[in-house]
């Protein structure tokens, strides 16, 4: 789905920034330029953003091994 009309930038182009190491809405915004035009996407992609920020730590802590 686009989030941001004006620079073209869909969810999965978020979550693609998150997984490439962005860690935070900055940093996504700094990628994509989501949200830099009119600001009218801010909102739905900080929410994106801070979505997959967390399903990307969760997939890291389930990729630790623990010596038995």
């Amino acid at each position: 789905m686009y989030v941001c009309i004006c620079k073209g930038v869909t969810d999965h182009k978020i979550r693609e920034s998150v997984e490439g190491g962005a860690r935070s809405w900055r940093e996504v915004q700094g990628e994509t330029g989501c949200g830099t035009q009119c600001g009218k996407c801010a909102c739905v992609a900080k929410h994106i953003t801070r979505e997959a920020i967390v399903n990307e730590m969760a997939a890291s802590v389930d990729d630790l091994a623990y010596a038995v």
